[in-house]
């Protein structure tokens, strides 16, 4: 019906053109009025009149909608080992305070400041002259006493049988043997004290009392120290502690490991620590997990756990900070797919699956942890199904899409 009402508007357009047309090739008088300048306005308005009305009568038809291409991957299923991280801080194994245990002045000092020390060996030298004179005191004293004890053995060696033939009274042998048994006991602490005078002239020479690395002197020579005075520290750091701290929550879920490690000496089921350095470099050699702490700190929540590293080189110094990883649960049969497969919306996650049909069905599901670029998605999906990756803009739910083919390396 539209069509036919255009071609009758068309025909009598076309009527009236030529009419028109007639009128100003008709010459004057014969008819109608000459072809001025009135005739070509009117001749124009008609042809703009009919050009539009043939316009109008067209409809554009609405181009077909392309097919949106998309990238997809399979829903991957393997167990995957749940790695976490904690800021960490290093310490020596064992951090001993070098103190001195007499009082006196400073002479000398032996070793090299921040070098390795053995056990044993001297690191301060104390002025030991007073000390030497007490051991001579001592030394004296003792000879005194010993001496006295020989006298009152003879004493009782005489008066025995003089007391058995009555020549004597038994009170005196009574005495004799008291004395005797003062005498040794005078003795012994003579003895004692020459012992304590030779321990502290030993002490003289403050010595190391591990194996380490010795810190920067405290003192200088001719300070007067005392046996509160900390001259140095060693350190103990192959192997070397790093302490870090996990939350109550982390603590409940990994206690009964935790607990079981803590009654070896040296922990073996638990997972191998990486160690992270300032510079973003990861520390060649493993950690292993020690002891958890007897409590829970009450101010942050949470509980101290101590690992060791090995330290070959004595690289790693206390003090130091890190971080480390390591994956103290492996999850057994997860669904992982790429985070760019996950969209977010108003708090919850969706993911668009492409079925065998090429429709596209948006599920929302609930998402764990990170797995490098992947996510672990808890249901939802099943293994093998196909997840959009790229074009996700594009789809829409029970739409239909065209699946882009990888292209070849080198293309």
């Amino acid at each position: 019906m539209a069509k036919k009402n255009r071609a009758e508007l068309f025909t009598w357009h076309n009527r009236r053109l030529s009419e028109k047309r007639m009128q100003l090739h008709r010459p004057e008088g014969i008819g109608g009025p000459p072809c001025g300048p009135a005739s070509r306005l009117v001749l124009a308005l008609v042809l703009a009149t009919a050009v539009l009305a043939v316009g109008c009568g067209k409809t554009n038809a609405a181009p077909a909608i392309p097919v949106p291409e998309v990238e997809v991957v399979s829903v991957v299923q393997k167990d995957v080992p749940i790695f976490s991280e904690w800021v960490a801080t290093l310490d020596g194994y064992v951090n001993a305070q070098i103190q001195p245990q007499v009082t006196g002045y400073i002479i000398r000092q032996t070793y090299k400041e921040g070098s390795f020390v053995h056990k044993g060996q001297i690191l301060f030298h104390i002025d030991p002259r007073p000390f030497q004179a007490v051991l001579e005191q001592a030394n004296a004293q003792l000879a005194q006493t010993q001496a006295q004890l020989a006298k009152t053995a003879m004493d009782v060696d005489r008066d025995t049988p003089l007391a058995k033939e009555r020549a004597i009274a038994q009170s005196q042998l009574d005495n004799d043997v008291q004395a005797n048994r003062a005498s040794k006991a005078a003795v012994k602490a003579a003895e004692a004290q020459v012992e304590q005078a030779q321990l502290n002239l030993e002490f003289t020479q403050v010595k190391s009392l591990v194996d380490g690395i010795a810190g920067i002197a405290q003192v200088q020579i001719g300070n007067l120290v005392n046996p509160t005075t900390v001259l140095t520290a060693v350190s103990q750091i192959n192997p070397i502690k790093a302490y870090f701290s996990i939350s109550e929550q982390e603590y409940i879920h990994f206690a009964d490991k935790i607990n079981a490690d803590a009654q070896k000496e040296i922990p073996s089921n638990g997972p191998p620590f990486e160690l992270i350095l300032a510079d973003g470099s990861v520390y060649p050699h493993k950690g292993t997990g020690l002891l958890a702490n007897r409590q829970v700190d009450v101010s942050t929540g949470s509980i101290q756990i101590v690992c060791s590293f090995p330290n070959p080189q004595n690289f790693l110094r206390p003090g130091q900070f890190g971080r480390l990883r390591a994956a103290p649960e492996v999850r057994r049969g997860a669904l992982l797919v790429p985070q760019k497969a996950v969209s977010e919306l108003q708090g919850s996650y969706q993911l668009a699956v492409v079925g065998t049909d090429n429709k596209v069905s948006i599920r929302a599901v609930k998402v764990g942890d990170h797995v490098g670029p992947m996510w672990i998605v808890e249901g939802g999906v099943k293994p093998g199904e196909h997840v959009v990756v790229e074009g996700l803009q594009k789809v829409q739910n029970g739409g239909t899409v065209k699946i882009k083919q990888p292209q070849a390396k080198g293309d």
